[in-house]
């Protein structure tokens, strides 16, 4: 990363890089404009997240990762956002991932082009970083405007109520206890860990610096500083881990990465943990004043925990979306191309030798395969003459590359995505299937 570097936007103001020194302005400005309460009532839980972001060390993020839009005359700031840089798999193919986040501008100062500006300037950090993917969770449609489409699950989560909760009989104890995880428990989380992301197709990276922060390196007031809890065996071997944050949210305190080593029973550890939550429920609304009505677990749409709880788990809230950019379709595609040539491989079309051409309408994307392997993989530009192989308006197609949507999905949505031939059908299917993704948001 370069030096400080400023711009100057006219109108007395200018565009920077933050520094060290701008822990606790920006702490304060974020704190204020996230706020459900207004600026006046700030949240300090996203006052401390944008404090240890620059001012603790962080696994991947640098106190020069903001940008910062300020008024010259008295440094006073009024737009800023930042980028976090995280790692990514797809199918186990790891790659870069710029994560925006933070954006916001006072007020007065909006429908200037302000995020718009930053979004241009973090998009250059992400490219030169070689990332192929940017991700933000956001409001609705507004990151379309940059680039991004909705395109992978986000959340999702069922719970259930104190009549939910299987009480142990008296003199009873619990057959696998909980306590808080320690930085020796952290290789064994790591490998549970990965071993449940076979499950999805896109999941986060989480090296031993990321585990290592999460654990012990943020503020406890953090809005995203999650307790690990490790569950035990009669014999004090650990059979798995979950997740919680540290206050009371909308469904009471809910399980996050809860996970259990391959062979251990989920119908028998599973009603123990929803002890453990809803009694945690109950100690913070005891200390902050508030009311717990509610325990759950956000770990996406399935999840091997709703099929062990059932109607213990009688609510439910849908997933959201991640909005995600994909600035070089040909480059992620070519990257995730062993992956597409194992799908070939193991379907009815092994060995296709052909060319897909996919219509965006304004541009598009060509793939060439020769006895299943993907030769090359381009740019295309439609013209009348040319033969579409299917059509996808606008950034819809990305729907289908990370799994969030099927083609007959698409196509009942968009009346104008639509495939010429029974084969594109098909090898469309067979390389983008639907299939679940759960990133946890590390921050």
């Amino acid at each position: 990363m370069t030096d400080n570097i400023f711009h100057d936007l006219g109108d007395g103001l200018i565009l920077r890089r933050s520094t060290p020194a701008d822990a606790e302005p920006l702490a304060d400005f974020c704190g204020r404009i996230h706020s459900d309460d207004g600026p006046d009532k700030p949240d300090m839980r996203i006052t401390a997240w944008t404090r240890d972001l620059l001012a603790r060390p962080h696994p991947t993020f640098h106190a020069d990762d903001f940008t910062v839009i300020a008024e010259t005359a008295t440094g006073r700031i009024v737009s800023a956002l930042t980028m976090i840089p995280q790692t990514w798999t797809y199918e186990g193919i790891p790659f870069g991932v710029g994560r925006p986040e933070l954006v916001g501008t006072l007020p007065e100062y909006r429908n200037r082009g302000l995020v718009r500006v930053q979004f241009e300037e973090i998009h250059k950090w992400s490219a030169e970083r070689g990332d192929l993917v940017q991700a933000i969770t956001g409001i609705p449609f507004y990151y379309r405007l940059f680039g991004y489409e909705m395109t992978m699950d986000l959340g999702g989560r069922r719970f259930g109520y104190e009549d939910n909760v299987t009480k142990l009989k008296e003199g009873e104890s619990e057959q696998y206890p909980i306590r808080c995880a320690v930085e020796a428990d952290l290789p064994f989380i790591a490998q549970v860990y990965e071993k449940a992301s076979t499950r999805y197709e896109v999941v986060c990276q989480r090296t031993p610096e990321i585990w290592k922060y999460e654990l012990d390196g943020q503020s406890e007031n953090n809005a995203n500083c999650n307790q690990i809890m490790i569950i035990e065996d009669a014999q004090g071997k650990p059979v798995g881990y979950f997740q919680h944050a540290t206050y009371l949210g909308m469904s009471g305190v809910s399980a996050i990465g809860y996970e259990l080593r391959q062979g251990v029973s989920w119908l028998e550890v599973t009603p123990g943990v929803a002890r453990y939550l809803w009694q945690r429920g109950q100690e913070y609304a005891k200390r902050d004043g508030k009311e717990c009505r509610m325990f759950g677990f956000m770990l996406g749409l399935h999840h091997p925990v709703y099929e062990a709880l059932t109607s213990s788990l009688p609510d439910e809230r849908k997933p959201y979306a991640w909005y995600i950019r994909v600035p070089d379709l040909p480059a992620f595609i070519g990257h995730i191309r062993p992956v597409l040539e194992k799908r070939l491989a193991e379907s009815i079309a092994v060995g296709y030798s052909g060319t897909l051409r996919l219509s965006f309408y304004r541009n598009g994307l060509q793939m060439v395969f020769e006895k299943g392997q993907l030769q090359r993989v381009e740019s295309w530009k439609p013209k009348l003459e040319d033969q579409e192989s299917a059509s996808f308006p606008g950034l819809t197609f990305l729907q289908m590359v990370f799994g969030y949507r099927s083609f007959d999905e698409l196509h009942y949505a968009f009346a104008d995505c639509f495939w010429s031939s029974n084969e594109a059908y098909r090898l469309l299917g067979i390389l983008f299937p639907k299939k679940l993704s759960d990133v946890f948001p590390v921050a």
